[in-house]
C-alpha cells in the first residue's frame, strides 16, 4: 500500500442529521453507549465484519447514532490507529492496520510498511493450496494486466489454460474485454485480489518476484506482442 489518495467528501445537508429514521427496530432498541468499550467499539465491531467500504451513513444506520457523532467516531478511531493520543500529540505507536476511507466508504486496510510480510503471508500461507503454476500465473497477470491468456502462456512457456479457469474461479482474476486489435480476451486482477494482498489498488502492488523464482525478467516482454 501506498499513500492514501481518498477524499472525505459528504453532501452538506447530511452534516446533522439526526439519528438515521430508516434504523430497524433492532437496532433502535440497543443501546451502543452501554455495550462494553460504548459507541466507538461497537462502530469498530462493524468495520471489523465489512468486506467494502461502507459509508458513514450505513454505519450510522446500524448503530442508530447520528451522521455527525459517527463521522466523529470515526475520526477518532483513524487518529488513534495512527498513533495520536487524546490530546493529538504522536506518543503512541501506530498499529498495523488503518482505517481509511475509500471510493465513499471506510473500511480498515494493513499499512503499506507491511506489504512485504502481507505479502509473503498471502502467497506462501492463504494460497498455500494454489500451485506454483498458479501463482507464477497469478505474479504475471498482476503485473502485466489486463493481458492475454496467449501472453501469459508465452511468458511463463507453458499452456496456462487450465490455470487461468482456476484463478478465475477462486475470484482472483476477470474478464478484463478484449484486445482491440487481437480481440483476444484480456485478464485483470479481481478487488478480492486486492483485498487478500491489504493493497488498495494496483499501484501498491508489493514486489511478487522475490517469492516466485523465474519471474525476474518479466520485463524482458514488454515489446512482445501477443
Amino acid at each position: 500500500m501506498t499513500e492514501d489518495t481518498s477524499v472525505d467528501e459528504h453532501d452538506p445537508s447530511e452534516r446533522d442529521d439526526p439519528a438515521p429514521a430508516s434504523a430497524g427496530p433492532d437496532a433502535a432498541d440497543v443501546d451502543v453507549d452501554a455495550l462494553p468499550g460504548g459507541a466507538k467499539a461497537a462502530l469498530e465491531a462493524v468495520l471489523m465484519v465489512v468486506d467494502e467500504p461502507v459509508g458513514d451513513l450505513d454505519l450510522a444506520t446500524a448503530l442508530a447514532l447520528p451522521v455527525d457523532r459517527v463521522r466523529a467516531l470515526l475520526a477518532q478511531l483513524r487518529a488513534e490507529y495512527d498513533g495520536y493520543g487524546p490530546d493529538g500529540t504522536s506518543d503512541l505507536p501506530p498499529r498495523g492496520f488503518e482505517l481509511r476511507n475509500v471510493a465513499g466508504g471506510w473500511r480498515f486496510f494493513s499499512r503499506s510498511e507491511f506489504a512485504p510480510v502481507v505479502s509473503r503471508f498471502v502467497l506462501e500461507g492463504q494460497t498455500a493450496r494454489l500451485t506454483q503454476a498458479a501463482l507464477e500465473t497469478l505474479a504475471v497477470i498482476a503485473y502485466r494486466q489486463p493481458v492475454s491468456r496467449a501472453r501469459v502462456s508465452a511468458i511463463r512457456g507453458v499452456n496456462v489454460d487450465s490455470v487461468v479457469r482456476t484463478l478465475t474461479a477462486r475470484g482472483m482474476i476477470e474478464d478484463a474485454g478484449n484486445d482491440p486489435e487481437s480481440g483476444a480476451l484480456l485478464y485483470r486482477t479481481t478487488s478480492y485480489f486486492l483485498e487478500r494482498m491489504g493493497l488498495g489498488s494496483i499501484d501498491e502492488l508489493p514486489q511478487i518476484a522475490p517469492h516466485l523464482p523465474g519471474l525476474d525478467a518479466l520485463d524482458d516482454y514488454d515489446d512482445a506482442g501477443y
